[in-house]
């Protein structure tokens, strides 16, 4: 492995030990080396791993279910009892993802009167007890593993109805080799997103129904799958709200700056950040008092010289930690490049920003400016020349 690659994964290491713990950290160490030396083991292990692991949780039960005639129920438990429960099992380690997708999707089902569980798939006993006590179940970004093959044909066994969220077009082969951020990762890694898209359609076409996050991602996804879609956006919820409360409570802007700020929750956003460089430096270098704040993963290396300068580099820090950084902005900048992966972008963002009262000035892509009100709320750039004249 060249030198650059190493430095680049130590960086990735010690950023995800950060902005989400040595725990995390550690599991995608795990992941990402066993990507590069499972091609290296022979088909039989490569499948299914060595013998007892967590992909035979359920062998002997079944075993001793299938022996006494009793492996297929009339009905699942809970509809017994006349109750409706969910049971939601995901792959919760982006933080960001499972607030949205997984955590205010609980809160909200709980709100009507229906039970909601959750659990990480790789935590197996646990998936395990919440499908036994389900009506539905959820899938949020489920892989194809064993493991996720063997929890579906449990729910299946249980007669369970399953629903498959994604928020990322993850199935799309189209959408990964033509996404502009991948140009900035390890391309073993960009690699591996373009060998597991087919799977992860696999587990798409193998649920009842779709929910997808955007209006773009629906239309994409519609050229994948026949399975029926539907549209569940993001949104803002009660517990946000009072986060952001607090978080705009803390103040900050008090001392004479201007600052644009510009979050990155994920690897890969130089890219975006390309587009905005020269007009923002122009823009920022003219008056001594403006300043940039880049809050999370961001090589600062790629900043221009003068820019860097001016420019304050923030890990993540945990939800509230930050909304109080972004509080402290006077605005919130959202540049995308214009591909197929971006077009099915969520607005969380501007989201974010919005809660703690800062406008964002957004490229005209994906589901930004559908959540924009333009020189009310923000400002939407539909033309990526334009944003010098915006700033």
């Amino acid at each position: 492995m060249h030198t650059a690659s190493k430095t680049l994964l130590m960086r990735r290491f010690f950023g995800t030990a950060r902005t989400d713990g040595p725990i995390v950290a550690l599991r995608k160490t795990g992941t990402y080396t066993a990507r590069r030396v499972m091609p290296l083991l022979p088909d039989r292990l490569r499948r299914h791993g060595p013998p007892g692991t967590d992909h035979e949780y359920l062998m002997p039960t079944w075993k001793t279910l299938a022996q006494k005639r009793a492996l297929h129920p009339q009905s699942a438990p809970a509809l017994l009892r006349k109750a409706r429960q969910i049971a939601l099992i995901g792959d919760l380690n982006l933080p960001q993802c499972r607030k949205y997708r997984v955590e205010q999707l609980a809160a909200f089902w709980r709100g009507r009167g229906v039970e909601v569980e959750f659990a990480h798939y790789t935590d197996v006993p646990r998936a395990t007890r919440i499908l036994q006590l389900a009506t539905h179940v959820c899938e949020y970004r489920l892989p194809p593993t064993p493991v996720t093959e063997m929890l579906r044909y449990e729910a299946r066994r249980l007669r369970l109805p399953i629903l498959y969220d994604i928020d990322d077009p993850l199935f799309s082969v189209t959408a990964y080799e033509t996404y502009a951020n991948m140009e900035a990762i390890d391309p073993a890694q960009k690699d591996h997103f373009l060998r597991a898209a087919p799977g992860y359609l696999s587990m798409m076409n193998g649920a009842d129904v779709v929910s997808l996050s955007t209006p773009g991602l629906v239309e994409h996804a519609a050229l994948h799958t026949p399975r029926p879609a539907f549209l569940r956006r993001n949104f803002v919820d009660a517990e946000t709200l009072e986060i952001a409360r607090l978080a705009r409570r803390s103040g900050g802007r008090s001392d004479g700056l201007f600052r644009f700020a510009f979050a990155s929750g994920s690897f890969g956003h130089e890219a975006d950040f390309e587009i905005i460089a020269e007009a923002l430096t122009e823009v920022i270098l003219a008056a001594p008092e403006w300043r940039l704040i880049i809050l999370g993963h961001f090589d600062k290396s790629r900043l221009p010289a003068a820019l860097a300068q001016r420019t304050e580099l923030q890990p993540f820090a945990g939800y509230g930690d930050y909304l109080k950084r972004l509080a402290r902005a006077d605005c919130a900048l959202m540049p995308l490049t214009d591909d197929p992966f971006n077009r099915c972008k969520s607005a969380v963002r501007v989201l974010d920003a919005a809660v703690v009262g800062v406008p964002s000035v957004v490229s005209a892509v994906g589901d930004l400016p559908f959540v924009v009100v333009q020189g009310a709320t923000g400002w939407i750039v539909k033309d990526p020349s334009g944003w010098g004249d915006v700033l």
